[in-house]
């Protein structure tokens, strides 16, 4: 398993109480909402990987919350058909 630097995470995010808000947003919406990850699972924890997508700037504070709109809109497109 590969190391994950938080203050690399911070670096990215402006501040650590951010950090905390937006991994665990996005945590949350790889375990429970089962959003696909944009980077590779590597058998880690959800906020591991959460941390990973943050080092990238793949996820972010803008961002966070859009990921997570358009799985709900899936899903509520996907009740709607059924």
């Amino acid at each position: 398993m590969a190391r994950v630097t938080v203050q690399d995470a911070v670096d990215k995010i402006g501040n650590r109480f951010d950090l905390v808000l937006v991994s665990a947003k996005r945590a949350r919406q790889l375990a429970i909402m089962g959003k696909e990850p944009m980077v590779e699972w590597d058998n880690d924890k959800p906020t591991v990987v959460a941390l990973r997508e943050i080092e990238k700037d793949l996820v972010n504070r803008g961002n966070v919350d859009r990921l997570g709109h358009v799985v709900e809109e899936e899903q509520q497109e996907q009740e709607y058909t059924e």
